[in-house]
């Protein structure tokens, strides 16, 4: 499969200050790649370089095959990007909003009438097309911004924290509809500081933080690199979990308890043995397996919620 996005060595500072560090990765073709970290971490200078509205200091991007440096106008008419603000002319209607854009585009006359229409039907909107924005809630706005990087039919997808602040109507919708490209063939990039966003959707991913990649690669292959497998215990009542010799204390996790360890299955067989020989109904005994928040922990000694 071909390379969507190639990143080496990308620099970039604001007043002295580092906000990338020569960080590094790919995306492949048709994937739908995600981005994760908290606030601050550089993801948004990342996808400003892609853009190109930002140039780095230091550091190559390519964008399917093309180097970004030399290539700029032919990459960004291959590129839709998502801004993480919302960018829509409030007392304009979305259809209005969609031709302006279109227009920077280049997309114009009948085209531009019937790609506005598509995406509109594509974000769920169709309905609203005459409908001022400022009527619209916060997800319709963003659905209306998502449209507009559609309009010329983009072959990769650049989405800067995309359900920041939506409703969860607008965010199923937009889910579905990422869904519905890759099946296309457009490559996305999602950026998000939402750990389950990444592991509904991502097939590969990179973290960051602090402007470097601590990790990357399949979802699957850094789970099972980085992070911790684990058993999840939930009893009948409140009752206290048994402890069981040769692990360690587990925490409290939803209505049950949860026991990290690298021997799964002699925990929980050891955890099922005490509960039957202290007579406690179990409700569910569980090999969970590991998750990007313990991959976070791991790798950066804090949770991601926390910084």
């Amino acid at each position: 499969m071909q390379t969507a996005i190639t990143i080496e060595s990308l620099a970039k500072s604001y007043a002295g200050k580092p906000a990338l560090k020569a960080i590094g990765f790919e995306v492949r073709e048709g994937s739908c790649f995600g981005l994760l970290g908290p606030n601050g971490a550089g993801k948004s200078t990342t996808m400003k370089i892609l853009c190109g509205l930002l140039d780095p200091d230091h550091g190559r991007v390519a964008v399917f095959g093309k180097d970004a440096s030399s290539s700029g106008e032919e990459i960004r008419r291959q590129v839709g990007y998502v801004p993480q603000s919302i960018t829509l002319y409030e007392k304009l209607s979305a259809a209005d909003n969609l031709k302006f854009f279109g227009e920077m585009y280049g997309v114009r006359g009948p085209v531009l009438k019937e790609r506005i229409a598509d995406v509109l039907e594509q974000v769920g909107l169709a309905d609203r097309a005459k409908d001022a924005v400022d009527s619209f809630s916060g997800g319709m706005k963003r659905r209306v911004n998502i449209a507009a990087a559609l309009l010329h039919k983009p072959r990769l997808l650049i989405m800067d924290e995309p359900t920041v602040g939506i409703d969860p109507q607008s965010r199923n919708h937009i889910f579905e509809m990422i869904r519905s490209l890759q099946h296309e063939g457009v490559t996305v990039l999602y950026s998000t500081h939402y750990m389950e966003e990444v592991e509904a959707l991502c097939d590969s991913l990179a973290i960051i933080d602090h402007g470097e990649v601590m990790a990357q690669g399949e979802l699957s292959e850094v789970l099972d690199r980085f992070g911790t497998q684990a058993v999840y215990l939930e009893l009948d009542g409140q009752q206290e979990p048994p402890e069981i010799a040769g692990f360690g204390k587990p925490v409290s996790k939803d209505r049950g308890w949860i026991l990290e360890t690298s021997s799964p299955l002699e925990a929980i067989a050891s955890w099922a043995a005490t509960c039957q020989a202290q007579a406690l109904r179990v409700k569910q005994l569980e090999i969970v397996r590991p998750s990007l928040e313990t991959v976070f922990l791991s790798l950066t000694g804090t949770t991601l919620r926390d910084v």
